[in-house]
């Protein structure tokens, strides 16, 4: 369930070793160091962003209980 969440469900090892290829010789050795660090850059600010509106509802659903 969680791999097909993933969207690589139908994958096998040899489809992700294609496309690992293809992605090395697309971008060089020395690019994908960066990509993977602007991904995690990317990823970590949804991350707080979500947490920070999770706590937004929480603190308005929080309020509402009081009154």
């Amino acid at each position: 369930m969680l791999t097909s969440l993933l969207f690589i469900g139908g994958l096998g090892g040899w489809e992700i070793m294609v496309i690992l290829l293809v992605v090395l010789v697309f971008f060089g050795a020395n690019k994908i160091p960066e990509i993977a660090r602007g991904m995690g850059k990317g990823i970590r600010e949804f991350k707080d962003a979500t947490k920070e509106i999770k706590s937004e509802v929480e603190k308005g659903v929080s309020l509402d209980d009081k009154n």
